[in-house]
């Protein structure tokens, strides 16, 4: 009995762990220094996702919600994007919904001088 407990207790946690679409990838990358803006971010997920929300935050400014109008259904590979505003640091923030229903989010920066 208590072999076919722990069976279905790892086969739950195998499961859930491989539903999940996190973030593989965003160009430019998490914390690195640029040249110049970029002219969008690319985000790079494992599994398909539909982003709900991306947000630019640069120094003190206020955030700023970036068009999400180009993409629709649940996809790996985005491109958002970003009006240019100059150098400084970047935060972006993205919400999304991975395909098996599960909330995702995250953040990553990166410094234009």
């Amino acid at each position: 009995m208590k072999n076919i407990l722990l069976a279905g207790m790892i086969g739950i946690w195998t499961t859930s762990s491989l539903a999940h679409s996190p973030l593989k990838s965003t160009t430019p990358a998490n914390e690195v220094v640029i040249a110049m803006a970029p002219a969008e971010v690319l985000f790079d997920f494992t599994g398909e996702i539909r982003l709900t929300r991306v947000t630019m935050t640069i120094e003190n400014h206020p955030s700023v919600d970036l068009d999400l109008d180009g993409h629709s259904g649940f996809i790996t590979e985005y491109a958002v994007p970003l009006p240019r505003v100059g150098s400084g640091p970047y935060q972006i923030d993205w919400r999304g919904l991975g395909a098996d229903g599960h909330a995702l989010n995250g953040t990553f920066a990166f410094t234009v001088q």
